[in-house]
């Protein structure tokens, strides 16, 4: 048993639990909303898209976070802008936008000279977490779960047909730019831990996998934080013994369960029903 706890021994370890906690209710939430709208690509397009802020950021001398999140948000609605006045596709768009934003991002960080690690910020850094970076995910993750707490049917309605919710009276608009700042605002919790690539893996696989395994949104919402959070604890404890990387560890986990999911369902599915 002591063996086994061992790595709860350690501070950095301790922290890296602790992070991992704050983070997936919040981040699990949200991949319920952007599974059911198709927002995989857009989840994907503002975690790329945060490295120009970043950048930026550091050399105006404001918190890195700041930037994150202006770029991210920046990103987002001038998706949604693009796509409303012209006649590409949304998922056409994103491509083009986040891919430029990173690129952007790339070009300046290697005109500067500085003390900002790449890796740190593309990869994560999850044992090297401070405590000002909990009380910093703790503060965002805990304001975004709430929100989604409280208002997850009005963004259940404009998710399934905005249309529709407009005409019971629902802010659409608000719901929609709303969601997109949450969106930003979850990115930028996880940036000091998993980082701007590994976050979209728990943006998308807990609902993912939720979905797969239930039938009420309620239910999805619930399954999907367990999954979140077991992922992540699962994925940091093996990391310690496997001496490899955290965050790449819980993605390796993720998709683990999402194929355990996938295929339970593939077989209930072909099961022989009984007469």
């Amino acid at each position: 048993m002591e063996t086994l706890l061992l790595p709860l021994q350690f501070p950095f370890m301790q922290n890296a639990f602790l992070i991992v906690a704050l983070i997936a209710p919040a981040a699990a939430m949200l991949s319920c909303f952007l599974v059911l709208k198709g927002w995989s690509l857009m989840g994907d397009a503002t975690s790329h898209a945060v490295l120009p802020g970043v950048v930026l950021a550091y050399l105006a001398g404001i918190p890195l976070i700041i930037g994150a999140f202006l770029a991210g948000l920046l990103c987002a609605l001038s998706t949604g802008f693009i796509k409303d006045h012209s006649r590409v596709k949304q998922d056409t768009v994103m491509g083009v936008i986040f891919s430029g934003m990173f690129g952007f991002g790339i070009v300046i960080y290697t005109q500067i000279e500085s003390a900002l690690h790449l890796d740190h910020i593309l990869f994560g850094n999850m044992l090297g977490v401070q405590r000002a970076d909990l009380w910093t995910t703790g503060l965002i993750a805990g304001l975004v779960t709430i929100i989604l707490g409280l208002k997850w049917r009005d963004i259940l309605a404009h998710a399934f047909d905005p249309v529709q919710a407009e005409m019971i009276g629902l802010p659409v608009k608000v719901i929609h730019y709303g969601l997109l700042a949450i969106l930003s605002a979850v990115i930028v919790a996880m940036l000091s831990s998993v980082g701007i690539i590994l976050s979209i893996a728990y943006l998308i696989a807990p609902g993912a996998i939720a979905f797969l395994v239930t039938r009420r949104f309620a239910a999805m919402m619930t399954v999907s934080v367990l999954v979140a959070l077991s992922a992540g604890v699962l994925g940091t404890y093996a990391s310690f013994w496997l001496d490899s990387d955290t965050a790449p560890t819980i993605v390796l986990v993720l998709t683990a369960m999402f194929l355990i999911a996938l295929g339970f369902k593939t077989i209930k599915q072909n099961a022989p029903r009984s007469a």
